[in-house]
């Protein structure tokens, strides 16, 4: 058995035996076409490797090309292609070193990143056994949701965060950039958006982030939350008109009003947002949003995100959107990331039920709020429907098992983090554990293969601050986000423990922090 995640198969080579994994490591491309990969794998091997010593010999690791093609994967390709890349790889363990062979440099890269992980968790045993592998991915967009829009990440934070996604063959980094929080992106036609003083990504900045990304083979998505979740952009650019609203709504709750994309100065205001956003990105998709707009009718709203669809065509880009957007019509090009319905939200329907529920107590849910909840959201319950009817693809983000900023339960905790499970999270969800992400099964939503788009896990951060916060919650239940992304199905978990627990010295090299939890024997 190897500890690779996502899984991948070995067989035992011939002749039988195993190579030292401690020691220096050399990383040789044995075609020119991959000497930028191999520096980038230079740069992920880094961290796990001792100090050189004097006089020591390297292992090789060794990559090349080949013409092996691999099955293709289902869904949308992130870097825009009419058919996804090929990211197959061919793996060889020996007594020379490792060697890593794909039909594309991607294969190659994603072939390198499983050669980590086997130098990396070998600390146990000392040793790697005589192994080959080959290995293709399930689905084609595999991605990673952050939100900086909340709690801010800097740069080196965000670089950090698409090294943590390329080792685990994720190829999608969602960057949440705007909510009624923050605006964290620089747009000199809308100056107002990022005053002094804010926290952002310059231009420069953001430019740098897809180029970091890329060489890791990682796509960026921008999203701009639209027409709802836009307290920033209404300060930025006074008296914008509100959205049209229910009847009765502003009396019982307190909401920031969403837009309304046929009031020409809104338009105006959006589309130039958009070009800038647009102009600036690298890649072939910009998220526009169309999540929660609490405050706005269904026909104020499906006009809106009509609008913002053809906004974003017309500048050249494919827009993504939350899964709310279908109401306004889904059809081949449109991509709806489902993320919730009212059975996912697991709410009480009772007093008694809620009072055995002490997280939603202690946030301040009422019988009340818990109704209005079930009513606003009971669209939600067609979405996934009209998507697949309309001929739309479907991005899994299911909040049941792909939301990271869940709770981790308490009794699961080790005791010195026993305070930082009651602190992280976000209070509306049921706190459980590792292995509740790790039974999620992609193929349980039964999408047709024509409508499936891929896989994308978030980590919202209403609930948390600072880089270290992401990254417990991320860590350990990413990687068994990417095994499903990758393998298509869900681990067996006692198997998949016994890998995830090689994981932690790995996470530890590169100064990550992670729950222990004590559903892991962690090594």
């Amino acid at each position: 058995m190897n500890a690779v995640i996502p899984h991948a198969d070995a067989r035992p080579s011939s002749p039988a035996g195993a190579l030292p994994a401690a020691g220096p490591w050399r990383v040789r491309a044995a075609d020119p076409a991959l000497e930028e990969v191999a520096a980038t794998v230079r740069a992920l091997l880094a961290p796990h490797l001792p100090d050189a010593t004097a006089g020591e010999a390297p292992h090789e690791l060794v990559l090349g090309l080949d013409e092996l093609a691999s099955a293709p994967p289902l869904g949308i390709a992130p870097d825009g292609g009419a058919d996804p890349v090929d990211e197959g790889y061919r793996l060889r363990v020996d007594a020379d070193g490792i060697t890593c062979h794909g039909r594309t440099p991607a294969g190659v890269f994603r072939g390198a990143t499983t050669a980590l992980q086997l130098i990396a968790t070998a600390r146990v045993t000392g040793e790697l056994s005589y192994q080959e592998l080959a290995d293709a991915p399930r689905y084609a967009w595999r991605g990673l949701m952050v939100d900086p829009a909340r709690s801010f990440l800097t740069p080196d934070e965000v670089r950090r965060i698409i090294d943590l996604a390329a080792l685990y063959k994720l190829n999608v980094l969602h960057l949440h950039l705007t909510d009624n929080e923050g605006w964290r992106i620089e747009l000199p036609g809308t100056p107002a958006l990022t005053a002094p003083g804010a926290e952002f990504y310059t231009a420069a900045d953001y430019r740098a982030l897809q180029e970091y990304a890329a060489r890791r083979f990682v796509t960026v998505v921008p999203e701009i939350d639209l027409p709802g979740h836009c307290a920033t952009l209404r300060a930025a650019v006074p008296g914008l008109p509100p959205a049209p609203a229910p009847a009765g709504l502003a009396d019982r709750f307190p909401f920031v009003p969403p837009l309304d994309l046929t009031d020409e100065a809104t338009r105006t205001a959006v589309a130039r947002v958009l070009s800038e956003v647009c102009a600036l990105t690298a890649g072939p998709f910009v998220h526009i949003g169309a999540d929660e707009a609490f405050g706005a009718t269904p026909e104020s709203f499906d006009a809106s995100v009509r609008e913002l669809r053809t906004l974003v065509r017309d500048l050249g880009k494919r827009p993504v959107a939350w899964q709310e957007s279908s109401r306004a019509g889904a059809g081949p090009e449109d991509i709806a990331q489902y993320w919730v319905d009212v059975p996912m939200m697991d709410l009480p329907d009772t007093a008694e039920e809620l009072a055995a529920r002490p997280e939603l107590v202690a946030a301040g849910r009422t019988m009340e709020i818990i109704s209005a909840l079930k009513k606003f959201f009971a669209p939600t319950d067609d979405d996934l429907r009209r998507t697949v009817e309309g001929g739309g693809r479907v991005l899994l983000s299911p909040q049941s098992h792909l939301y990271l900023d869940r709770p981790y339960a308490a009794e699961f905790a080790p005791p010195e983090q026993a305070a930082e499970a009651a602190r992280l999270g976000f209070d509306g969800y049921r706190p459980l554990g590792v292995r509740h992400t790790a039974a999620w099964d992609p193929a349980a939503y039964a999408v047709p293969d024509a409508n499936v788009a891929g896989v994308e896990a978030t980590v919202f951060a209403e609930r948390f601050k600072g880089f270290e916060d992401v990254s417990v919650l991320l860590l350990p239940r990413l990687p068994s986000v990417a095994e499903a992304a990758w393998c298509g199905r869900a681990p067996d978990w006692a198997e998949y423990r016994a890998r995830l627990a090689h994981h932690g010295g790995l996470w530890t090299d590169r100064g990550l922090a992670y729950f222990a939890s004590t559903e892991v024997d962690w090594r």
